[in-house]
């Protein structure tokens, strides 16, 4: 199997466990985790480590100040931006080995200005319920992450 070169992008995360669990999926997948400040926990709460068990001193993880900061240093070329508010599918997200997964934080999603920047580049995952406002962030990161898995494993095994 063909391993890819995603990261996963947390702009602001505000709950230590949720970004303990992505820190998880990503150690278990051979990913880099990237946090973009300000955060609403403290990195070293024991909330974290809990979410992330033993696993999280295996993380590759990354913090940047300010987005700014992240593109600059980065100059990502794939940026896959995954939010509510958007009119296409994560289904239709044209993943790549080298893509970067980007999520807002749980309660406030991506910062307005970028999804204004990159709305050609938002998807959303499909909710058929009017009872549910949004899915948790660790949910979606990891049904976003194993979409992108299954897309590129296909196309490894197309003639």
């Amino acid at each position: 199997m063909n391993k890819p070169n995603f990261k996963v992008v947390l702009v602001n995360p505000e709950i230590p466990g949720n970004t303990g669990s992505i820190g998880r999926t990503c150690v278990a997948l051979g990913l880099e985790l990237i946090l973009i400040k300000p955060y609403g926990f403290d990195i070293s709460e024991k909330a974290v480590r809990r979410a992330g068990l033993d696993y999280w001193k295996h993380l590759n993880l990354t913090e940047y100040d300010t987005w700014k900061d992240f593109i600059d240093e980065r100059n990502p070329q794939s940026l896959l931006f995954f939010e509510n508010h958007s009119e296409k599918s994560f289904y239709s997200a044209p993943y790549d080995s080298n893509s970067y997964f980007v999520f807002g934080c749980e309660t406030q999603g991506l910062p307005v200005e970028l999804v204004d920047q990159y709305r050609d580049q938002t998807y959303l995952l499909p909710m058929f319920s009017e009872h549910i406002r949004s899915l948790n962030l660790s949910n979606t990161v990891t049904a976003t992450l194993y979409c992108g898995l299954g897309v590129i494993q296909n196309q490894a095994f197309r003639p």
